[in-house]
């Protein structure tokens, strides 16, 4: 327990014993020693004084233990007493001042102010022994001289040490209630801890069961990547039968000789609309899919929102006139460009005008777009029924819909607003709703704005400069922010800047430097550090010679050599005119023989799938132009056929078994007879979303790499997100022999 502050003053006190065995010594000393020059009175006498001190001081002595204060003031007194005893006695000169000594022991013994208490007593009794004319004047001077300096000497030492010890103890008391605060806490941080060691173990078994379903999570994802695949390749192939052949049925019956009757063609029309809103619902599916895995990339170009909302008011503006609906549009030619992707951005018009069209009945929707800040705000309101409150929070939910019944009024599968606000914050932007029961319903959704530089010259370092410009020493810390520095990649590629499009819009936060010849290379990878060197050539195999004959790479730098053919601008090294990606409709393929001015000829179609051959050459033949159809099911058979004649084009799959299109592109660019042939690539969309381009992929460095290294890039490829088709091939390789 803690004690009060004032209780130190007891441990400055001087025990007793000290100064009781001090009186009993002399009252032993004045008992036993026997003066022969005294009479045998006087001689009795002192030894009866010296047995009553030695008497006396034993009896202080044995009550101090038991009343403390009573032994303390009677061993003052008894030392007042000795010394008035001994100067009657013997009369010494002087003797007196030693009364100073029984005050200085008071103040030791109980206190400071017992001290003065003495000190003033024993003045009294001076004053009365001069009175009774026991004492000199004299004597008395030097006393009470004695007396009081004894006291005041005293009095300077303890004052000091006092105040000292009283700090102290307070000190002491302090870091008592800190030691206390310290136990408390260091209990508290035990049980902290305890609970910690618990909470540990919870996490660790969370851990585990964490684990297990990050691996189903992860197990799932395959799945829907192969699902995704699958719809990207088996669906649409066999969807590419239904649209084509009912297409061309209803747009050129007469193919098929006879009179097809009215009822047939009728069922025709349904089943070609339903297969098209199919072939939607894919694109939806595939968008949704690339949108939640991060691969969606966006073409950005500075595009007229002007131009835009013009091309989605045009599409949609039948389904208005067919309803009795009003579609006014309110967007101010002054209006700047808009850095975007015009595409998704008409979508999005187009999702938000064809809903507003399919759910209002009276009145029409009102399309405004406006200037705010450095964002374009546009708004589609409708006289619609409106939406509950509670409902807004469904519609950009992918596959919900306001009316989930299967007799639902409004077709549709409910990705349209869910894609739509994904293309909307890929843009930076944001996309919202306002909307009441029977009120009409408004989405808003804004975009950020970027205005063109006119001057060319406004990126340009120099900008910055003026003639009168003076370096001037720095004097302080560099304090401004420093820039990102952005991983460098070094692209070669001498077909053209495909390669180098493809990167900068699908890898961010990467600094892509072009060069086309091998000489750049080597001066662009000796200035500047680089992560690596990608290579676009059209032979993996080739280019991994020519990199190790031309001694480009230095030390720990990788070379990534692919085969990536610019399908829609390599017609001078590949003949590749065109790329058409499946489904492919009547009129898609009739634009694409009109872009090549082919009005009649031998068209040779290579595909290994027998229906495709057959939907590809009934829309050939329905064509009103004199055409020559021939097949082939793969490259072998293709360069077959241009052994013994020459086409005027080749429809050309890229995925096939035994050779594939790519093989087949390199093998006949390697025969002058064939190069001059026109190809039209005809190909299904792999799960990102673009079409198949490269067979193949290797990795090179100069030195090679070690085991561990080799595993590394292994395990990357085996973790990564990279998904591979079972005609692509990968390598990592050392510098070929």
């Amino acid at each position: 327990m803690q004690r009060p502050s004032t209780d130190f003053s007891s441990e400055l006190r001087l025990p007793l014993q000290w100064a009781a065995g001090a009186l009993a010594v002399f009252g032993w000393f004045l008992a036993v020693t026997v003066d022969p020059r005294l009479d045998s009175s006087s001689q009795l006498r002192l030894v009866l004084i010296g047995t009553l001190i030695f008497a006396t001081a034993i009896i202080a002595w044995r009550l101090d233990s038991r009343n403390r204060r009573t032994s303390h003031w009677l061993v003052i007194g008894l030392s007042i007493g000795a010394v008035l005893l001994v100067h009657q006695q013997w009369q010494f000169p002087g003797f007196l001042a030693l009364l100073g000594i029984p005050a200085a022991l008071a103040a030791p013994l109980i206190s400071v102010q017992a001290m003065w208490a003495v000190a003033a007593t024993e003045s009294l009794l001076l004053a009365a022994g001069f009175v009774l004319d026991l004492t000199t004047l004299g004597e008395i001077f030097t006393a009470l001289a004695g007396i009081w300096s004894i006291a005041a000497i005293v009095f300077a030492i303890i004052g000091p040490v006092h105040r000292l010890t009283a700090w102290n103890w307070d000190f002491f008391q302090r870091v008592q209630e800190q030691l206390e605060q310290a136990r408390d806490q260091k209990v508290q941080l035990e049980q902290a801890l305890d609970d910690l060691v618990q909470a540990n173990q919870q996490l660790t078994r969370l851990n585990a069961v964490t684990q297990g379903l990050r691996q189903a999570a992860e197990d799932a994802r395959i799945v829907k990547e192969q699902f995704v695949a699958n719809v990207s390749h088996e669906l649409r192939t066999p969807l590419n039968m239904i649209t084509g052949f009912s297409e061309m049925i209803l747009q050129a019956p007469e193919t098929y000789g006879s009179r097809i009757p009215p009822a047939l063609l009728a069922d025709l029309t349904v089943i070609q609309r339903n297969a098209s809103h199919l072939s939607n619902l894919i694109d939806d599916v595939l968008d949704l899919s690339q949108i939640e895995a991060d691969q969606m990339a966006l073409s950005r170009e500075y595009a007229s929102f002007e131009e835009i909302a013009e091309e989605a008011i045009t599409s949609v503006r039948p389904l208005y006139e067919l309803k009795g609906l009003y579609l006014k549009a309110d967007i101010p030619g002054s209006l700047p460009p808009l850095l975007c992707d015009r595409t998704r951005i008409q979508e999005v018009l187009l999702n938000l005008l064809s809903n507003a069209g399919r759910f209002t009945d009276q009145g029409g929707v009102e399309l405004h777009a406006t200037k705010e800040d450095a964002c374009i705000l546009v708004s589609v309101a409708d006289t619609g029924p409106g939406i509950a409150q509670g409902d807004i929070d469904k519609l950009f939910q992918p596959f919900q819909q306001l009316d989930g019944s299967l007799r639902r009024r409004h077709a549709g599968t409910g990705l349209g607003l869910s894609i739509s606000k994904r293309f909307i914050e890929l843009h930076g932007g944001k996309i919202w709703v306002e909307s009441s029961l029977g009120s009409g319903t408004t989405f808003w959704f804004r975009l950020p704005l970027q205005t063109p530089v006119d001057d060319l010259n406004a990126g340009s370092p120099s900008r910055w400069l003026s003639a009168d410009w003076e370096y001037v020493q720095r004097t302080r810390p560099f304090s401004a922010p420093r820039p990102p520095v952005y991983p460098r990649l070094v692209v070669l590629d001498d077909s053209g800047r495909s390669l180098q499009r493809m990167l900068m819009r699908h890898l961010d936060g990467v600094e892509v430097v072009p060069v086309s010849t091998p000489e750049e290379a080597r001066n662009e990878l000796a200035h500047s550090p680089a992560k690596a060197l990608v290579v676009n050539g059209p032979s993996i195999e080739e280019t991994l010679h020519s990199l190790d004959a031309a001694a480009i790479l230095p030390e720990n730098v990788p070379a990534i050599v692919c085969s990536l053919p610019d399908l829609r601008q390599a017609s001078e090294r590949l003949g590749v005119h065109d790329l058409l990606v499946k489904p492919i409709s009547r009129e898609m393929l009739r634009e694409a023989l009109e872009r090549l001015q082919l009005a009649q000829g031998t068209i040779l179609i290579v595909d290994d799938e027998p229906d495709a051959l057959h939907l590809f050459g009934r829309i050939i033949a329905s064509f009103d132009a004199d055409y020559r159809v021939l097949l082939a099911r793969d490259g072998h058979e293709a360069m077959d056929i241009l052994d013994e004649c020459r086409p005027d084009l080749i429809l050309l799959d890229l995925v096939m078994p035994n050779m594939d299109g790519f093989q087949f592109l390199n093998k006949r660019q390697q025969d002058p007879r064939l190069q001059d042939i026109p190809v039209l690539v005809i190909s299904a969309r792999d799960p990102s979303g673009g079409p198949i381009v490269s067979k193949g992929i290797a990795i090179t460095r100069k030195g090679g790499f070690s085991t561990q290294e080799l595993l590394a890039h292994v395990r990357s490829v085996v973790k990564g997100d990279s998904t591979s088709s079972s005609t692509g091939q990968a390598a990592a390789k050392g510098p070929p022999e």
